[in-house]
């Protein structure tokens, strides 16, 4: 896709190190060899086999290599080398297999890393590539006529099997292994040969990136059922499908139905339309994705068998040209290679490259790489790069909601741009962009689940670093961000396929400081794209199902506008765009609507800010209102109505696009039971090193004054406890013998004192203990060394005494009236922001 230029190498090739030319044989092929040295790693390289071409070998070297080849054992002996690849034949194929992570960008003139498939999966050997297209004219919904035909299901029985996969791994299986071309071998047809041109069958195909079809059927001249296949490794998740159609005939109505659909609900019923490509119209026209289909229906299957109920979705379609090639997608495909092809061209942008740092997040499962952007300007000082605020975004965890890569290609157009908003993001935000979570997923076409076959948006709290690696390191990089600087917002976006318009999760916060404050950004979003998003569809409420997402660990972790942004498969019901379909372009201008919010979000001057956080507690007057006159009640709302708590009100995120947890897979748990182990015996085994004389004699001092405590506050008799407090302690042992005998004098009649206080019905204080010890020790000490700190907090002056009415902070199991009421805060001076303990 993007070759070498022959003629810079030949002029390059003769200034390269001899490592450079092993590490790529083309060069070496190049390259005269002008020492013995070099003469010996020649021939080193051509013995094992990763070099064939011309010598440049004395005759002393052709000798030998002639001597080698005349002897077979030689010759037979395999090559203990890890560094064998085989071809598409399965062939071997010796040559030095290409480092990983050595380079943080794209080579600037060689191919795209290959994406790697399951050893399992069949992969034609055809490149894909849809052009960009807006349509003149909006494309509405389908409006219903009441006559749409519901297709009784025939099945194979009484049809023809035209297209089906054999090899797909399914529930009961797992990953294993992958390669780049999937499966070793030979491809095969999957589909029916044509017996002639006359011959009108469809040609189906979906082996290639992002595709999803399992099996077609042929129930009548112009009929097909469908089958889609299940994320892999699973039994479910079918909703994304993206298949090809050839041998087409124009001017005749087809009809195509999907048999195996999973959920009840979809927005095919409220007039969502299938997306068909014509690479004729593409090529000659210049015509990209448009909605089409007639006679849509969205009903529940007839055949039952006593599993799980499916739904189907049959739509008729007249192609426009005979003989064409022809695509149908649930919604915009956005695939792995495409994701590659933008950021070579940010990688080779002279100036692009200047403020974006692509780097390798981490590997897949299958080893593809998950690409990190990090976007910010440079700094002119170490203390103003210090001082900016970070911006996470993510997207495609989901590998089947695609609409959250076009929305991603948005923001990064607009950021990486020369416009003077995005100069100024730049300059006061650091952003870190995971463009694809899921890269596995879709290269393989699945809808929701990686090679795990588990949904990683449920399992962002994983100890799996092996298993779920996407996540893992992104929820680990974040954490690194996080002691860094302030991270402002998340957002990772996704996809909803039963209800219209652009809108946000969040969670709402609980501090009555920030009270509401996660509710700005999205009432600003919806000011700022008033036909897009919608506040109203917005929700706040933190599920226990969902502690496992991206939006909630984050927000447990610290970051206080923490959101999943979902945007539909079909399109708005707002302002000027009412009853149409979102195009790409429409997905792409709410990634610039995002930055433009984020400038109005961080205005110095707040009166945005407080106009936005105004109207929500008006609004929130107003629903609270309208509750209570449902229930029948009456509220007097001019009081402490804010005190009502926002879950009593607010609906739950249940009507969202997600699905519960499945838990581990089962050959996992042995491994996630063996982590937490490690983890225990780690934790018991691991204590934070003392580093200073102070410190250990600070720790020496209080270990032993808790220890006195806790023995006068257990002792159940009088006798035992002035016993008790008779005893020397070795907190007091670093003094002279005088100050020790004057402390032996004292601390009776210390004991009696407090023993005459427990007579009169009165309990022991224990920070009246400790500050009366405190006391009699300095009295006592001549000369002390270090001043004893019931504090947690470390004292920046070792000479300060603590003030006569200090109470110490001790445990709260022993000294429930010591208890703070308040959780820990960071206190930001410039913006609202809520660290969650």
């Amino acid at each position: 896709m993007f070759p070498a230029l022959e003629t810079e190498l030949k002029q390059e090739v003769g200034t390269l190190p001899l490592r450079e030319l092993h590490r790529n044989p083309v060069l070496l092929d190049q390259k005269t060899c002008p020492d013995p040295y070099e003469d010996f790693m020649y021939h080193h390289l051509q013995y094992y086999g990763y070099f064939k071409g011309p010598t440049c070998l004395s005759s002393a070297a052709h000798r030998q290599i002639e001597a080698v080849s005349r002897d077979p054992l030689m010759l037979s002996s395999p090559l203990k080398s890890r560094q064998l690849l085989h071809d598409e034949f399965g062939e071997v194929n010796p040559c030095l297999r290409e480092p990983r992570d050595l380079f943080a960008f794209f080579p600037s003139s060689g191919p795209l890393q290959a994406p790697r498939w399951p050893i399992e999966c069949e992969v034609i050997k055809e490149n894909l590539h849809h052009i960009e297209w807006v349509p003149p004219q909006p494309e509405y919904f389908y409006q219903p006529t009441g006559n749409e035909k519901l297709p009784e299901i025939v099945g194979e029985e009484k049809g023809t099997v035209v297209y089906q996969l054999d090899s797909v791994p399914t529930e009961g299986s797992y990953f294993t292994s992958s390669r780049v071309g999937g499966k070793r071998g030979i491809i095969r047809e999957p589909a029916v040969m044509l017996q002639g041109p006359e011959d009108n069958t469809l040609l189906f195909e979906s082996r290639f990136e992002s595709g999803n079809l399992q099996k077609a059927v042929r129930v009548d001249t112009y009929e097909y059922e469908l089958t889609l296949r299940t994320d892999l490794y699973t039994n479910k998740h079918t909703q994304w499908f993206y298949f090809r159609v050839q041998n087409t005939r124009k001017d005749t109505t087809y009809r195509f139905t999907i048999v195996n659909l999973l959920k009840p609900k979809s927005l095919y019923t409220v007039g969502m339309k299938p997306l068909m490509y014509s690479e004729l119209d593409a090529n000659t026209h210049n015509i990209g994705w448009r909605r089409e289909g007639n006679e849509i229906r969205y009903y529940k299957n007839n055949t039952d068998d006593g599993q799980q109920p499916f739904y189907c979705l049959t739509w008729t379609i007249q192609f426009l040209h005979d003989q064409d090639t022809c695509f149908f997608a649930h919604f915009y495909p956005y695939t792995y290679t495409d994701l590659q092809c933008y950021l070579l061209s940010v990688a080779n942008n002279p100036v692009q490259s200047q403020f974006c740092k692509l780097r390798t997040l981490c590997r897949s499962l299958a080893g593809n790489t998950v690409y990190l952007l990090t976007i910010t300007n440079p700094s002119r000082t170490p203390r103003e790069a210090a001082a900016k605020k970070a911006v996470v975004l993510s997207a495609r965890v989901h590998p089947g909601e695609s609409n959250g890569s076009w929305i991603m290609k948005g923001f990064l157009d607009f950021i990486l741009s020369n416009s003077p908003d995005a100069q100024l993001l730049r300059d006061i935000f650091v952003f870190k962009v995971v463009p694809m979570l899921n890269p596995d997923g879709v290269i393989v076409g699945n809808y929701r689940c990686s090679l795990a076959g588990r949904d990683l948006n449920r399992h962002y709290k994983t100890i799996l670093k092996e298993s779920f690696p996407c996540i893992w390191y992104t929820r680990n990089m974040v954490k690194r961000l996080l002691e860094e600087r302030e991270v402002l917002l998340y957002c990772d976006f996704h996809g909803h396929s039963r209800k219209n318009n652009i809108f946000l999760y969040g969670c709402k916060n609980n501090d009555r400081k920030y009270w509401l404050h996660e509710r700005v950004f999205p009432l600003m979003l919806s000011k700022n794209a008033p036909d897009k998003f919608s506040f109203q569809s917005c929700n706040f409420k933190v599920q226990k199902c969902k502690e496992g997402t991206g939006r909630v660990v984050m927000w447990r972790m610290g970051i206080l506008n923490s959101y999943t942004m979902e945007s539909t498969f079909g399109g708005s019901t707002l302002g000027n765009k009412r009853d149409t379909h979102f195009t790409i372009e429409d997905l792409k201008s709410l990634g610039y609507h995002v930055c433009d919010t984020l400038l109005d979000f961080c205005d110095p001057d707040r009166t945005k800010f407080m106009q936005c956080l105004a109207e929500l507690k008006e609004l929130l007057k107003q629903e609270i209102h309208k509750k209570f006159n449902e229930l029948g009640q009456d509220m007097d709302l001019e009081g402490n109505w804010s005190d009502i708590s926002l879950s009593d009100i607010e609906s739950s995120t249940s009507g969202s696009d997600s699905s519960l947890s499945d838990g581990l897979p089962v050959h996992l748990l042995s491994m996630a039971d063996e982590v937490n182990q490690k983890k225990k015996m780690y934790k018991k085994k691991k204590k934070k090193p003392l580093r200073t004389r102070k410190q250990r004699n600070e720790q020496y001092q209080k270990n032993n004054l808790m220890r006195e405590l806790k023995l006068i506050e257990d002792a159940p008799e009088r006798a035992g406890f002035a016993s008790t407090l008779q005893k020397q302690p070795t907190f007091f042992r670093n003094s002279e013998n005088a100050s020790s005998s004057m402390m032996q004098n004292e601390k009776p009649r210390l004991n009696e004192s407090q023993l005459r206080g427990r007579d009169k019905g009165t309990s022991l204080d224990p920070s009246k203990m400790t500050s009366l010890i405190l006391t009699k020790n300095r009295e006592g000490m001549q000369r002390p060394r270090f001043t004893v700190s019931c504090c947690p907090k470390r004292s920046t002056n070792s000479s300060q005494e603590p003030a006569p009415d200090m109470k110490p902070l001790w445990s709260r199991n022993r000294y429930p009236a010591t208890k703070r009421g308040r959780a820990t805060m960071t206190v930001y001076p410039s913006l609202h922001i809520y660290t969650y303990p």
